[in-house]
C-alpha cells in the first residue's frame, strides 16, 4: 500500500498539471500562439538546463559501473529498434509511425525516475548512471525516427534523410545538453554559485512548463481518434517493455537499486518531451500528447505492480 501511495502522489499530481494546462486553455486563458511559443522554449532552454543539471552535479567518475551503463543504452536500443520495425509492419498510417515509436520506448527517466530511486534509495547513484546510458540515446533514436517518419521529410531520399538526421542530432539542444554536463561531470567543473543558481531556476521550470503546454495543445476529440494506437503504445511502454528486459537483468545479477533504475528506464511514463520534439519536428502531437497522457495516469498502477513483484521476489 505503501508503494502505491507514493505512486499515485509521484503521477497523479503530474495528470493534474497536464488538466490544470487543458482547462486554462478552454477558458481563453491561453491560445494556440502559447502553445507554439512555449514548446519551442521548452525545447531549446528549459529542458537542455534541466539536464545539464542533472548530470553535471554527479560525480560520473567516482559511481561509474560500464556494465550497468552499457546494458541501459543495450536495452534501450532493443526497445527502440523492436518497435519501429514491429510498427512497419502494423501501423499503416505513416502520419502515426514516429510518435508512435518515439513514445512507446521513451521514459521519463530523467523526471520521475529519480523521484522514485530516491523515495526508495534516499541519494541515487545508479539513477544518474542509468540516465547516461539510456537517455542520449532516446534522443538521439527520437531524432532518427522523427526525422525519417516526419512529414517534413516524406518525399526526400534515403541518403538526404540521413544527412537530415546527423544535422538534427547535432544540433539538437537536449542531446547538446546532455553530453555537455556529462563533460562537465567528468572534468569535475566546480560553477559559481550564481551560475548554479541561475541554471537551478530554469531547470525549475522545464516539467511544469512542459506539463501545461502538453494539456494545452491536448485535442481530446482528436486523440479519442487515436485511442487503438494510444493503447497499444501505452501497453508496450509499461508492460511489455519490462516483461521482456528484465528477466534478463535478473539473469546478468542486477538488484537493488541497479534493478529499480533499469525498471525505470522500461516502464515509467512517457516523457512530456515526447511531445515537444514531435511537435518540433512535423509529427503527429496529437497521438504523442494521448500517449503521455494516459501513460502517466496508468503508469501508478502498472509501476506500483512492478515495484510489488520485485519486493515479493527478493529482488530489492
Amino acid at each position: 500500500m505503501e508503494n502505491f501511495i507514493f505512486s499515485v502522489n509521484v503521477t497523479i499530481p503530474i495528470f493534474l498539471v497536464m488538466v490544470l494546462g487543458w482547462g486554462l486553455k478552454q477558458s481563453g486563458m491561453l491560445n494556440d500562439n502559447f502553445v507554439t511559443v512555449a514548446n519551442k522554449f521548452n525545447f531549446q532552454v528549459t529542458l537542455p538546463a534541466l539536464l545539464f543539471r542533472d548530470i553535471s552535479s554527479v560525480d560520473i567518475r567516482a559511481v561509474f559501473d560500464l556494465q550497468y551503463v552499457l546494458f541501459c543504452a543495450l536495452a534501450s536500443s532493443v526497445c527502440f529498434w523492436a518497435v519501429w520495425g514491429g510498427v512497419k509492419l502494423f501501423l499503416k498510417d505513416r502520419s502515426m509511425r514516429g510518435a508512435f515509436v518515439q513514445a512507446s520506448f521513451r521514459s521519463s527517466a530523467a523526471v520521475m525516475g529519480l523521484a522514485f530511486i530516491q523515495n526508495i534509495y534516499g541519494q541515487s547513484a545508479m539513477g544518474p548512471l542509468m540516465i547516461v546510458g539510456a537517455v542520449p540515446l532516446y534522443n538521439i533514436y527520437s531524432v532518427v525516427v522523427l526525422t525519417f517518419e516526419g512529414e517534413q521529410s516524406r518525399n526526400a531520399d534515403k541518403k538526404e534523410k540521413i544527412r537530415e538526421a546527423c544535422i538534427n542530432i547535432l544540433k539538437n539542444p537536449i542531446i547538446i545538453s546532455i553530453f555537455l554536463g556529462l563533460l562537465a561531470s567528468l572534468c569535475r567543473i566546480q560553477f559559481p554559485v550564481l551560475v548554479d543558481k541561475t541554471i537551478n531556476s530554469i531547470s525549475q521550470m522545464a516539467t511544469p512548463l512542459a506539463l501545461i503546454t502538453l494539456g494545452a495543445g491536448f485535442e481530446g476529440r482528436k486523440a479519442l481518434a487515436k485511442m487503438k494506437p494510444t493503447l497499444a503504445a501505452s501497453m508496450i511502454k509499461l508492460v511489455v517493455q519490462p516483461l521482456a528486459v528484465l528477466p534478463l537483468a535478473l539473469a546478468l545479477g542486477f538488484d537493488g537499486e541497479k534493478l529499480i533504475g533499469i525498471l525505470i528506464m522500461l516502464a515509467s511514463p512517457t516523457t512530456p518531451s515526447c511531445y515537444i520534439m514531435a511537435k518540433n519536428m512535423g509529427n503527429d502531437g496529437t497521438l504523442t500528447a494521448s500517449i503521455v497522457v494516459v501513460t502517466t495516469l496508468l503508469a501508478s498502477f502498472t509501476l506500483t505492480g512492478w515495484i510489488f513483484l520485485l519486493k515479493t521476489m527478493g529482488c530489492i
